[in-house]
């Protein structure tokens, strides 16, 4: 809308500028004010055949920076001559820029394009915002508020980032504020968090036309999917390196897990592709984390160390398995090579040989798309019942202070022959990853003992808690966070039923507190409800 707003009440444009900087305006002018256009001073005499000793002069002024721009899709190829730099990358695909020079540059460079090339240069463009400091505003030198991405990369300290941002300033008298701002923002200096870090963060904050309020927390999360994917590297290659990962052939018994896996690998190609198709760079960094730190690393690393720690797996087993680790890790690194393009780099130069694929670089390889003959619905169906059960004892284990490591004994009730028929089959997985010491299958219409219990569809898990915990040091417990909890749901109503409070207070401020008694009471509610069972034993 913008763009044409514009163009629909276009007006006379100003070319000359009075800078120091720019292409000099190719025209001359004589004593009579007769105006001579071309190359330089020698094509103009030769031209309009004017004698050497004719006096003329050239225009002081500059072009415009924005009519210098407007030529760069074709001057920058060869224009005028028809080169076949030219020929080929004219006109291009896209352009990427920001919403701040869509009339300044991109309206101009489609005028001139028109004008000279009879053709649009480009066919989209993708608009991004602007990167703000933590604060929202703009960043500028003035300010002293601007990051150099180096700094970022690799790191500065407090005393050298003042003197940088302090250092020839267009208004010198700014640089004391500048400097305690600076203090007080990094009060540290900046640590170094990797360019792979850098433009992970830049790429999860892309959301079209939007500014990107500049935060280093997310920047060290960020280092820290870094770190992550470079840990499942180390695992899986000290799993598969000099092992038989079915590079070249042999049966692969394809566990649940592996299936699964696999499946959500497809998903999640297909989310990036359309992701990256549609410009939303931070959709694909999302399913890109999503799966690799969530699915890939936390559930599958794990899974896969019931079947390689197992004496009694088959060799099919562990070669499916260990083929699974690396092939699926190998896709990844083409998935988030984009975005991470030195640590995708490096790893694949090791796992690639292990996933038979052939190659000097990832940056020639193939971008991963979906293969609809690995989806497996049944699989993905199948696992998250098991993740459910585990979960479901992780959550009671949790609430109920009993240790995670501890092995505790499951009843279940309510279940179907599907439910019977994946605890049994899955029991390797609900061992090792939920601890599970037994698992007994209650009769239909039977209670049991009083128990914590999660819920897994309509099949209930029950962990009977006598001889689990000790009843009197819980209680005690309970009653201690009960009163913490019911102090803070007095403190924060009294704060919002303060007229005072709730009209000056920024209505975020204000939400905040509503928000924060709402989890007060719920969590009291659930403490209660927990102390009462304890007391039942």
């Amino acid at each position: 809308n913008t763009y044409f707003e514009w163009m629909r009440n276009i007006e006379d444009w100003c070319i000359s500028r009075q800078i120091w900087w720019g292409h000099r305006i190719p025209a001359w002018y004589d004593e009579a004010g007769n105006i001579y256009v071309g190359r330089d001073e020698q094509a103009v005499r030769e031209k309009h055949q004017l004698a050497a000793d004719y006096p003329i002069h050239q225009d002081e002024d500059v072009l415009d920076t924005w009519f210098s721009s407007a030529l760069w899709p074709f001057s920058t190829l060869g224009w005028p001559e028809q080169t076949e730099r030219l020929k080929a990358f004219y006109p291009t695909s896209v352009l990427v820029t920001g919403f701040d020079i869509i009339f300044f540059w991109v309206a101009r460079m489609i005028m001139m394009g028109l004008k000279f090339m009879g053709d649009v240069p480009f066919r989209e463009v993708y608009i991004h915002g602007l990167v703000r400091d933590s604060h929202g505003d703009k960043m500028s030198k003035s300010k002293g508020n601007v990051l150099d991405p180096i700094d970022l990369i690799d790191g500065i300290d407090l005393e050298s980032l003042v003197e940088k941002r302090t250092s020839n300033m267009q208004v010198p008298k700014k640089a004391k504020q500048i400097e305690n701002q600076t203090r007080k923002d990094f009060p540290n200096g900046i640590q170094g968090f990797g360019t792979d870090a850098l433009r992970f963060t830049f790429a999860s904050l892309a959301s079209t036309g939007r500014d990107i309020k500049f935060d280093l927390n997310r920047m060290e999360g960020y280092r820290n999917f870094c770190n992550k994917i470079w840990n499942a590297a180390r695992y899986v290659l000290m799993n598969t390196e000099e092992r038989d990962c079915g590079q070249q052939g042999g049966e692969l018994a394809l566990s649940a897990a592996d299936r699964w896996i696999r499946s959500r690998l497809q998903h999640t190609a297909g989310q990036v592709g359309k992701a990256l198709d549609g410009y939303r760079l931070d959709h694909a960094a999302q399913a890109i984390h999503e799966f690799t730190w969530n699915e890939y690393c936390d559930w599958y690393l794990e899974l896969s160390k019931t079947v390689l720690n197992d004496p009694a797996a088959s060799d099919a087993e562990k070669r499916a398995t260990r083929h699974t680790l690396v092939n699926v890790l190998e896709a990844v690194l083409r998935l988030a090579h984009p975005l991470m393009p030195f640590i995708t780099e490096e790893i694949w130069q090791r796992v690639a040989p292990l996933a038979g694929v052939d190659g000097e670089t990832i940056m020639l390889q193939a971008y991963p798309v979906v293969d609809p003959q690995a989806i497996d619905q049944a699989a993905e169906t199948e696992m998250a019942w098991v993740m459910q059960f585990i979960l479901g004892i992780r959550r009671i284990k949790g609430e109920m202070n009993i240790p995670p490591g501890k092995k505790v004994p499951v009843l279940l009730a309510n279940t179907s022959e599907e439910d019977r028929r994946w605890a049994g089959t899955h029991r390797a997985y609900l061992d090792f990853l939920a601890k599970t010491e037994s698992i007994e299958v209650l009769a239909a219409g039977e209670d049991g003992p009083e128990s914590a219990t999660a819920l897994v569809g309509d099949m209930r898990i029950l962990i009977p808690l006598a001889g689990l915990i000790d009843k009197d040091a819980e209680l005690t417990r309970l009653d201690k966070e009960i009163g913490r909890l019911e102090k803070d749901v007095v403190r924060t109503e009294g704060k919002l039923s303060n007229p005072k409070f709730v009209d000056k207070a920024p209505e975020a401020v204000v939400r905040k507190e509503r928000d924060k008694l709402e989890d007060a009471r719920k969590a009291l509610e659930n403490l209660k409800a927990q102390r009462e069972r304890i007391r039942a034993l």
